[in-house]
């Protein structure tokens, strides 16, 4: 059972990273600009970053508290990163309509938190329900708080994209 939480934790801990980072990012992107292209190039190059980032981050940390499977661990939070990045960003390449990518992204968002949620209770026998509802409130939060960012930087700064 231990081992179950911790690959469970390296998933959670990717997954709901990349939630929170880059539904926010996406969010005030796609208020702040106006260019599929650009909200696609920018999501990948921070997606391929952070997602690396996480990996190796997880990876430091699982060392430093002498696990021996430290690196299964980084591997796991950085493909669960990158995994989840890649559905995050899918409607905004098979959608013209960079509002409607928005809210498709944020539907695949809300599936991928009950999803995960829901197979991480039935591994751990835990009921998931309460976590859902708190990674999805966490995310909206993140991605209004950008959104607001995102139009307050473009007139603060005069851009009008």
């Amino acid at each position: 059972m231990r081992q179950n939480y911790k690959n469970s934790a390296a998933v959670v801990l990717g997954m709901h990273d990349a939630l929170v980072s880059l539904t926010g990012m996406i969010a005030g992107l796609t208020f702040a600009l106006a260019d599929r292209q650009s909200i696609i190039l920018s999501a990948v190059i921070a997606s391929v970053a952070a997602g690396m980032s996480m990996g190796a981050s997880n990876y430091l940390a699982e060392k430093t508290n002498d696990n021996t499977d430290a690196l299964r661990a980084g591997i796991m939070t950085g493909v669960a990163y990158l995994g989840t990045c890649a559905l995050l960003i899918i409607p905004f390449c098979v959608l013209a309509n960079t509002n409607v990518a928005l809210g498709a992204s944020f539907a695949v968002a809300i599936l991928i938190i009950f999803g995960c949620n829901w197979c991480i209770g039935y591994i751990n026998k835990k009921r998931w329900w309460k976590h859902a509802i708190e990674m999805l409130v966490i995310c909206a939060a993140v991605s209004i708080i950008s959104f607001i960012i995102g139009e307050g930087a473009k007139y603060a700064l005069g851009v009008m994209i």
